[in-house]
């Protein structure tokens, strides 16, 4: 996963995103070295407040564009 690659690259530490993710900064930390699995719902607010998809999160895609919703 990329979440710390992204987080780390837009100056944001551990606590800024367990804020948006209303959650303890250590378990954001857990989710970073994939010691807890992140849940969808957070993966998808992550995707929403970055502006990528969950795919380029996720580490499957290189290209960082969101899908189109029809």
């Amino acid at each position: 996963m990329r979440l710390k690659e992204i987080r780390e690259y837009r100056g944001l530490s551990q606590l800024k995103i367990a804020d948006v993710l209303n959650i303890k900064q250590n378990t954001y930390s857990q989710y970073e070295t994939e010691k807890r699995q992140i849940p969808i719902e957070s993966l998808i607010k992550l995707s929403e407040f970055y502006n990528v998809s969950v795919d380029y999160l996720l580490g499957l895609t290189n290209i960082e564009d969101k899908y189109p919703i029809d």
